[in-house]
Parts: structure tokens; C-alpha cells; sequence
């Protein structure tokens, strides 16, 4: 028989033997799970807060996470969450994710209060400071029940500029100096995971300085040999700390890739290969106007995603729970159909689904017997 804990896994499936064996683990499960489920699980379905009650079918569905939008938390947040990760087939805990970076980019403001942008903790805040800011937010998420931050951004842009349309960092990236942003995110991570909440860093392979905010249409980062001494130097120390999840970007990356990064196997294959990573990898949206670009709706892209190697889906803002539910639908059906199809290895999507469960699960499976 499996047996299951819903124990806060904070410091994620890493290099660690402990994360290893849970992930092994993880694969014995979503094994035996019918092929919808395991699909399901690689999905995040978005939804604002305020709607959340109607994110049961969700729950039920075994979709492997839900994605909080808004300003405004419901008193109702803890306890409803509460009910839909008892609603989860075998109860196996889902990533329930916001994003909390600062600044201007926050949610859920009367359950988290204000705290500054990256870029002011990495000009003002010692590592230690950015540690306890961090530890604070991540205990208000993780005492309502919300176990996962989109944060912190890792790119290394040094420009003073608010987010828009043509700098899709500025003022949420710590530094323009690649030591100083790992040092600070190394600090905002360790802060989460002291509160159990699962940090994604982003935007590997680094988009700082791109051509433009991929929300709005392609980009592109700085060429790969220029990315090597200064966008990839926090993913690298980040990885060495053993941090759990890793989004990567929608722009490509000229030299390595012409692809978003969201759905390119070479930049993956750095991530897994090169890198060393064996966490979690989660797509950036691929509602993006980046993504569209390339004439690709959702499902199809997220087909492509999941061949590349990426783990976990992302995409869209909540126009309605039943638009976020129906959306989520055609994605599964598609991953399914491209399975039944012989277009995407059912391998592959059983090690995304497991690499989703071993994140916020810490499980226990039989002891294969001897000989």
C-alpha cells in the first residue's frame, strides 16, 4: 500500500538523496494513475482569489496546481483552500501559487502587506534582511495556505525602470551586478523556504536586458556567450543551494536557441544537463503574446512544452473560473491525445507529473522486495 504525508516539502526536490528517493517515489505513484490524471497534474489552473470556491472541479480533476490572481484575499482563503486540497485524489497536496516579488508586483495585499521591490532590497537590505523579509511573506502565505511564490526574480538588470512593455525586469531584478542579484535571490529563497513555502526563481536562462516583455510579443535575451558571466550566475549559484523550481523564460536566446525557452529542449538540456538541475521546471505563461507569436494556441504549446522537458504548465489570467477550468480541459485533452497520438512518450509526461507531485509531497513507498 502507498502511503502519503501532506508534509511541506520547502526545500524541494533538489540533489539531496532524500529528494531523490521522493521523487522515485513519485514515479511509483503517478504510474499507476489513468493517463488524464497524470496529464492534469502538469497543469496550474489561474483563478482570482476571491473566486476560489469555484476551483472544486480542479481539486477533483487532480490538476496540479491552482494560481491565485488579484489584490484582495478572502477572508474564506484558508479554510477554502483547505477543503480543495482534501477534494485532491489521494489527497496529495497541490501547489497553490501567487506571486510575491515586491514592490509592484504583489497579490493578495491585505494578507501580505507591502514589501519593497527586488531592486530596492538589493540596493538597501543586507542578504540577511532580504532573508527575514522574505520569511515573513512566505509565513503569511503559508499560514493561509498558500505554499508556493513565483519569486524571486533572478535576472540580472541594473536598469531603474518600472516593468512595461519594453523591460520586463528593471525594478523587480536585485542588481545589474550578476554576484549581487544571486547573492540577494540566494537570500529571498532561503527566506521562503524557512517559512515552507517552494520558491520558483526566474526567468532562466536570464532576462535581464531583453529585447522586450515577451507578455507583448517574442524577444530576445542577451546572446548565450554574454548570458555565461552574468544572467546565468544566480540560476547557477541558485541551483548549488538546492533550490526547488526554476521558470523559464519566453524569450529565446540567440546562439543557443531559437525558440522561447518555455519550449526549447536545448535550453532545457543545459538546465538538466549542463546545470545539474533536478528540481522542478515550470513554463512561464504560454498565453504570452510571445508564445502567440509563433501561432500556437495553449495546448498545442503545452504539448511542446512537456516534450522539451518542462514539468509543469502555466498560462493565462483568470477572465472566469469556467473559462480557467475549460482552458485547462483542452490543454489535458491535448496532452492526452498527443500520448494516444505517439507524438509525446508517456515517460515523459509520467516524469513531469511526478517531478509536480514530489514538490509539495513528502512520500513513502513500499520496500521492493530482495532478490
Amino acid at each position: 500500500m502507498l502511503v502519503t504525508s501532506l508534509v511541506v516539502n520547502g526545500l524541494g526536490a533538489g540533489a539531496s538523496p532524500v529528494a531523490a528517493t521522493n521523487l522515485a517515489c513519485a514515479l511509483q505513484i503517478v504510474s499507476t494513475w489513468p493517463l488524464t490524471q497524470i496529464a492534469n497534474e502538469t497543469i496550474v489552473v489561474p483563478v482570482y482569489a476571491t473566486k476560489l470556491g469555484a476551483m472544486a472541479p480542479a481539486a477533483r480533476a487532480g490538476y496540479g496546481g491552482l494560481l491565485l490572481f488579484g489584490n484582495v484575499a478572502p477572508p474564506t482563503l484558508t479554510a477554502t483552500l483547505a477543503t480543495l486540497q482534501r477534494e485532491r485524489p489521494g489527497h496529495y497536496a497541490m501547489m497553490v501559487m501567487t506571486d510575491e516579488e515586491g514592490g509592484g508586483v504583489l497579490r493578495l495585499n491585505n494578507l501580505v502587506g507591502p514589501f519593497p521591490w527586488a531592486q530596492t532590497m538589493g540596493t538597501n537590505a543586507t542578504p540577511a534582511q532580504i532573508t527575514a523579509i522574505a520569511r515573513r511573506v512566505g509565513t503569511q502565505l503559508a499560514g493561509a495556505g498558500v505554499n508556493t511564490d513565483l519569486a524571486p526574480v533572478l535576472d540580472v538588470d541594473g536598469r531603474a525602470d518600472y516593468p512595461g512593455a519594453k523591460n520586463p525586469d528593471g525594478l523587480r531584478s536585485f542588481s545589474g551586478v550578476a554576484s549581487v542579484a544571486a547573492a540577494d535571490g540566494a537570500a529571498f529563497v532561503k527566506g521562503l523556504g524557512l517559512a515552507h513555502v517552494t520558491a520558483v526563481v526566474k526567468h532562466f536562462p536570464g532576462l535581464g536586458y531583453a529585447t522586450r516583455n515577451t507578455d507583448y510579443g517574442p524577444a530576445a535575451t542577451l546572446p548565450w556567450a554574454g548570458l555565461q558571466s552574468s544572467g546565468l550566475v544566480p540560476f547557477k549559484q541558485a541551483i548549488a543551494s538546492g533550490v526547488p523550481a526554476i521558470m523559464l523564460s519566453n524569450a529565446h536566446t540567440p546562439g543557443l536557441s531559437p525558440l522561447p525557452a518555455s519550449l526549447s529542449p536545448a535550453v532545457i538540456t543545459v538546465l538538466r544537463q549542463t546545470l545539474g538541475f533536478t528540481g522542478l521546471i515550470v513554463t512561464d505563461s504560454l498565453s504570452s503574446g510571445a508564445i502567440g507569436a509563433l501561432h500556437l494556441a495553449e495546448p498545442a504549446a503545452a504539448v511542446q512544452a512537456l516534450g522539451a522537458g518542462a514539468d509543469l504548465i502555466l498560462f493565462g489570467s483568470p477572465s472566469s473560473p469556467s473559462a480557467s477550468l475549460a482552458l485547462a480541459g483542452r490543454i489535458s485533452n491535448a496532452v492526452v491525445a498527443a500520448v494516444n497520438g505517439g507524438t509525446l512518450a508517456q515517460s515523459t509526461v509520467v516524469a513531469a507529473a511526478a517531478q509536480v507531485l514530489a514538490t509539495r509531497n513528502t512520500l513513502t513507498c513500499p520496500v521492493a522486495p530482495a532478490g
